[in-house]
């Protein structure tokens, strides 16, 4: 490994002096290595499988050093660095796992809490499925059960006894979704049936990395039954297109949202739709998807309604969902050297207030103005945290509240008490560049203030990483081809590729054997004018975007 650039904290010492229940038995598919190291591992109820502090690179999830590596220098190492520095996750005692800490869980609340509104706007209900799902269901649908096999667990034994049938621990809900739908769904009055649920995923990964891919993850999972093609197609794109707006205007992330091609559609699926992020290194994220799932499932479960001319009707019928990963996403598209940088309107905490004295009768005219700011922006709906604790130096505070990223520093000293001022720094423009001096402390003058700048990083973020993907000239991170070979030196470069495509799945499979890199999606925004297909020469009817992705 490259030798890293130490940005180290202070120690402490020289300042001063849930992981959830697994079933007995877990048994994935098709996956020999894995199926080895789990029987030595749950053969008996006081064994547990456990890993070091490493994910499948080997580099290690270490927040003891404080030492964050260089982004430029090791892409990997850096976000591993942040993910524990910054207090996000740590690896659970099950290799391929994590426990989500609490500030990273507060970053997906405020994701929840965002996409619950807007769920609840659009007509859905939240529900819960049970985590347990009857292999049989599973097998209903052929080209489910053949995309999901490898990366299933099962439970074959309960309460001590071996089961009547294996259960699959929740890969995705579309057929325990089905088999209720049909029990609920009889005449096109009980249309649409919208419903949402918030829930864990367990999908047995070979490859993990906190928050991107990992054997247990939190999402959302939609599911919605129509009476017509149309308003299931309908439902399909609202939804992605949900997904993109929340993309662009909570997370700052620019995604390209399109369709999946066959090949890289969701087995079971008629169509998929996605949203695609670049990330730091220009390797793509799927961040978000949506599926019109046609007829597939209601014609394997039996989901039937009466029409409105008394025929009995297969349902249609959409799934979408984002996961944590999107986490992953937000540090890998914002974060620098110093560490992770959250736009504003999913930051847990906006703003922390950092009272600085020196001498003991300092404090308590310091921390009674801090209290007082931190009221006043409490009352604006600024959420803020007030560092008040006398164990850590103002300047470990700075170092601390920066690497987890936090958009607005409020320092406030002796000086600025008698001046009736705060100084504010912006986690976006290091340095003096970023600090202004002499800000009143009057609510009328402060949170206003605030909250403009509030914005302006949300907006300075979003339009740094859109300049990164996109920028002008021949420098742009996604590059037009017209022909196979200028597409593998594209990819080669670890750029992203857009060109004409009508080659065969067949094709397609050989530029990802070959390159190493995927048909991400067929942009909904496509060039005018004729297109020939860079791999074929014959017409093309759209440009697909290929990339390298995680």
């Amino acid at each position: 490994m490259a030798k890293t650039l130490p940005l180290r904290l202070p120690s402490l010492t020289s300042l001063i002096t849930t992981h959830h229940f697994l079933p007995p038995i877990l048994q994935p598919l098709h996956s020999p290595l894995r199926r080895r190291r789990l029987t030595t591992a749950v053969s008996s109820s006081s064994s547990t499988q456990t890993s070091p502090n490493t994910d499948i690179s080997g580099a290690a999830l270490n927040s003891k050093s404080g030492v964050i590596t260089p982004r430029s220098q090791e892409f990997n190492a850096w976000y591993l660095d942040v993910v524990a520095n910054a207090e996000l996750a740590d690896y659970g005692p099950v290799r391929g796992t994590m426990v989500i800490r609490p500030y990273g869980y507060a970053i997906w609340e405020a994701i929840q809490e965002h996409l619950n509104v807007k769920f609840k706007e659009t007509g859905h209900s939240n529900v819960y499925f049970p985590q347990f799902i009857p292999y049989s269901f599973i097998e209903k649908e052929a080209s489910h059960v053949e995309g999901f096999s490898p990366e299933l667990a099962l439970v074959t034994i309960g309460g001590g006894k071996e089961l009547e049938e294996k259960l699959v621990v929740r890969p995705t809900s579309e057929t325990i979704v089905n088999h209720m739908f049909t029990q609920w769904i009889h005449s096109y009055r009980d249309l649409p049936l919208m419903v949402n649920q918030w829930a864990n995923v367990t999908r047995w990964e070979m490859r993990t990395k906190p928050f991107i891919r990992t054997l247990e993850f939190l999402w959302q999972e939609g599911h919605t039954a129509h009476a017509t093609p149309e308003e299931a197609e309908k439902e399909a794109l609202e939804m992605i297109d949900l997904y993109t707006r929340f993309a662009y205007e909570q997370a700052a992330i620019p995604v390209i949202a399109g369709r999946k091609s066959k090949v890289e559609t969701f087995a079971g699926a008629s169509k998929t739709y996605t949203i695609e992020a670049m990330m730091g290194d220009k390797k793509a994220l799927q961040a978000g998807t949506s599926h019109n799932l046609g007829q597939n499932f209601s014609r394997a479960f039996g989901t039937l309604f009466t029409d409105e001319n008394g025929q009995r009707q297969h349902v249609w019928q959409t799934s979408w969902a984002i996961s944590t990963r999107f986490i992953g996403g937000i540090i890998m598209t914002h974060g620098d050297d110093t560490g992770l940088m959250l736009p504003p309107n999913i930051a847990p905490i906006q703003a922390v207030i950092v009272p600085i004295w020196k001498k003991a009768d300092e404090k308590a005219g310091v921390l009674a103005a801090a209290f007082a700011v931190n009221e006043a922006l409490i009352s604006a709906g600024i959420k803020v945290k007030l560092d008040d604790s006398d164990q850590r130096t103002p300047g470990w505070k700075f170092n601390f509240w920066e690497m987890k990223g936090v958009p607005l520093r409020i320092e406030i000293g002796p000086r600025d008490v008698s001046n009736r001022s705060v100084v504010i720094s912006r986690r976006d423009i290091p340095g003096k560049q970023g600090k202004v001096f002499g800000i009143s402390m009057e609510p009328s003058v402060l949170v206003p203030y605030i909250k403009e700048n509030l914005q302006e990083i949300q907006a300075a973020l979003l339009e740094i990483a859109v300049s990164f993907r996109d920028r002008l000239n021949h420098l742009s991170n996604i590059v037009d081809v017209s022909s196979y070979d200028e597409l593998k030196e594209v990819i080669s470069e670890g750029k992203w590729a857009r060109g004409p495509w009508s080659a065969s799945d067949e094709a397609e499979l050989k530029v990802k054997e070959e390159t190493g890199a995927t048909i991400r999606c067929f942009p909904f925004k496509q060039p005018e004018g004729p297109k020939t297909c860079l791999m074929t020469g014959k017409t093309a009817d759209e440009v697909a975007i290929f990339a390298k992705s995680y």
